[in-house]
């Protein structure tokens, strides 16, 4: 590995990341908060120093004018050093306000990795800070390299491996020639998407500064809200605008730009993921809206628009919530549950295993049973009419069996330090599906405060495995990387 390559890469990406960290700092002075506006110059500064000075201390750094032909170990390091790096400049504003770093680290990751986790306990902060917390997410639900490959000359051609590396789900799924016109049709898509809820919201009700916090929150996965009672207590017509985004923002973003190009919502449905994360979301909600009914006395139309917005919410990895659900029966919770397990679409800004790799695995289970009663027979696993080339089935495999193996080792960790079965299982399955809320003292209204230091810095880790959905985080512990050039 080239180390001028990926100090250049780096060092370009932390620059460029300052001047993201100066955002805020309008809103301070739109609201009149002088004491908002030193941290986040402050953070923004300290991110241009890393830049810098790492250009200048690394022999040929200095000297790179493109990385055209970067190797895909070399954007697979550079893509989760850009991210660990994003968690910790943007944890630094946090510790202005009176929060240990611990603490600042693990709402700065909860935002940046979208997952909508908190350690508030109050909400008595600047607005500038609760507006960073949902800047953050929604720089993160699409991507913080994505964005760069979609603005930066330098990333025109190289864009490829990073754009990748950054999301590595089960296919390469891009459909411009240009990996750097995708990434710009991509987030034309989200910002398009990011307006318009806005302007909804507005309409309906909403205050300006809530409106643009929650929907930055929501076509992001992210579910960070800047009030502590998040959405509840909102009208039914607020929850479903929401929740509508919500769903598609666990939708993938490749299918919702052919289906905008060619203003035909139909062609959604010419997916078969995406007729799968349709369906699941409807049946468990339909499910879960007789619960409702059965079990807590909810009318019909207040089951259906609380089921539809819950499901949506973490099935998609958003973690809002309309009510209290840590509070519901156990059968409504399981749907939840379930809901959460199951995860969103592939090139989506949801977390969890994704609907492909589920479908991939039952497809696969499948071949393997009819196998048995025909060993001699050849057969080949489709997806969309395609084929699926045998390395994608074996990284798929690997995959899930990784990301089973860090969900169960670290739900018996945190269930033996918090001794609490409820909060290892839903703590992890949220913090490594980058959904948020679990249940018990963590649920939608509660707050990660109170665990032990060590089950903090657990689900740091988590949500950083979780959003760059393994493979970087596991390449860092190949020997082979880490000779350097």
């Amino acid at each position: 590995m080239r180390l001028s390559y990926l100090a250049y890469t780096f060092s370009l990406s932390m620059m460029y990341f300052s001047v993201l960290l100066l955002a805020p700092i309008l809103i301070a002075f739109y609201y009149h908060e002088t004491s908002a506006i030193f941290p986040f110059f402050f953070a923004a500064i300290v991110a241009f120093i890393i830049g810098v000075t790492l250009r200048k201390i690394v022999p040929g750094a200095s000297t790179v004018k493109n990385v055209n032909d970067i190797k895909k170990a070399e954007g697979l390091c550079s893509v989760t050093f850009c991210w660990l790096f994003a968690g910790l400049l943007a944890a630094i504003p946090y510790m202005f306000f009176g929060i240990s770093f611990i603490d600042a680290l693990f709402e700065a990751t909860s935002g940046i990795t979208t997952t909508g986790s908190t350690i508030f306990t109050h909400y008595d902060y600047p607005k500038a800070l609760f507006f960073w917390r949902a800047f953050t997410q929604w720089i993160g639900g699409m991507g913080i390299i994505v964005l760069f490959v979609a603005i930066l000359p330098q990333f025109a051609i190289a864009g490829r491996q990073l754009f990748f590396a950054e999301a590595p789900g089960p296919t390469e799924d891009k459909f411009t020639p240009r990996v750097r016109n995708t990434a710009s049709a991509l987030w034309k898509v989200y910002i398009g998407m990011t307006i318009l809820e806005i302007a909804l919201l507005r309409i309906n009700g909403m205050s300006g500064f809530n409106a643009v916090c929650h929907s930055f929150s929501s076509v992001s996965g992210g579910g960070l809200s800047p009030n502590s009672y998040c959405l509840v207590g909102s009208t039914n017509i607020i929850l479903w605008i929401v929740a509508v985004f919500t769903f598609f923002g666990g939708a993938s973003y490749n299918l919702q730009y052919k289906a905008w190009t060619k203003f035909n919502p139909l062609v959604l449905f010419k997916s078969e993921e995406f007729r799968v994360y349709f369906w699941i979301t409807v049946g468990i909600s339909l499910f879960l809206a007789l619960s409702l009914q059965l079990h807590e006395g909810y009318g019909i139309f207040n089951s259906i628009t609380h089921a539809f917005f819950n499901v949506c919410s973490v099935i998609s990895s958003s973690g809002f919530c309309s009510v209290d659900f840590a509070k519901w029966d156990y059968v409504s919770k399981i749907l939840l549950f379930i809901a959460m397990a199951t995860g969103s679409c592939a090139s989506s800004a949801g977390g969890g295993i994704k609907i492909m790799r589920w479908l991939l695995i039952f497809k696969i289970m499948k071949t393997e049973l009819t196998k048995v009663l025909h060993p001699k027979a050849v057969f080949n696993i489709k997806v969309e009419n395609c084929t699926v080339p045998k390395e994608i089935l074996y990284q798929t495999l690997m995959f899930v069996s990784f990301y089973f193996a860090i969900l169960i080792c670290s739900t018996l960790i945190v269930a033996m330090i918090e001794k609490s079965t409820v909060i290892g299982i839903t703590g992890t399955v949220s913090s490594l599906g980058n959904i948020g809320p679990g249940l018990g003292e963590i649920g939608p209204l509660g707050s990660y405060q109170g665990l032990n230091i060590w089950s903090k810095i657990i689900f740091i880790l988590d949500m950083f495995i979780g959003r760059l959905e393994l493979i970087p985080f596991l390449v860092l512990f190949q020997k082979d990387l880490w000779s350097f050039k």
